[in-house]
């Protein structure tokens, strides 16, 4: 397992203003990266270091949005104020997961505006709704070289995360692979008892070290 992702719901004014602030934040810039049409959602994507990226997503006035569980948690995040919403994990072999989780991974895809369309598989959202200290996870479905991370080179990169929650809620749900597919990130488990998910996130920028 690898930390692929982090996803940060759009706040009150929209997928624009808020991958403004960021941008501001971090001093580089977004990209579009195309909309969800099974989830109803659509992002914009800073590519990071360590084949990992940041996404900043909003729901779309779409049937799929009431549908799906990634749709309903963006809404949920944004119509309370957005922010920090889930992490996701990727793996090379969906199997095991499937397996321990006791269900079906879903298709998921999002059409580049070059017109690349990304495909890949995922499973978990529904959990994460629930208890958002838990990831999802992904398997790609395409060439290592299409990987979000890679649509421009970085030179941000995380380094930090400050986690409401327990390692070993983690552990238990997907196994210690899920622990350290941090790997050298830090992580501080705090909070037990506060709603779970991710408090802050810290980037190192060529400006020095961001949280947010």
């Amino acid at each position: 397992m690898h930390l692929d992702h982090l996803s940060f719901a759009a706040g009150p004014g929209g997928l624009s203003a808020t991958t403004d602030d960021l941008e501001g934040l971090l001093g580089a810039p977004f990209l579009d990266g195309g909309a969800h049409p099974r989830f109803g959602t659509r992002n914009m994507i800073l590519p990071l270091q360590n084949r990992q990226y940041l996404e900043v997503v909003e729901v779309l006035d779409h049937p799929a949005a009431d549908k799906a569980a990634f749709g309903q948690v963006v809404r949920q995040r944004s119509e309370a104020g957005g922010g920090w919403m889930a992490w996701c994990v990727s793996v090379e072999d969906m199997t095991a997961v499937e397996h321990r989780i006791g269900r079906h991974a879903v298709p998921g895809n999002r059409r580049r505006p070059d017109g690349f369309n990304l495909q890949w598989r995922q499973i978990g959202t529904s959990s994460m709704k629930v208890d958002p200290q838990l990831p999802y996870v992904t398997c790609w479905d395409i060439d290592a070289s299409e990987h979000p991370s890679q649509m421009a080179p970085s030179d941000i990169s995380l380094v930090a995360l400050q986690m409401a929650g327990a390692p070993e809620r983690l552990s238990g749900w997907l196994g210690e692979p899920a622990v350290t597919a941090l790997e050298q990130i830090t992580v501080e488990w705090v909070a037990p008892n506060a709603q779970p998910g991710i408090m802050s996130v810290t980037f190192r920028t060529p400006n020095g070290d961001v949280t947010i």
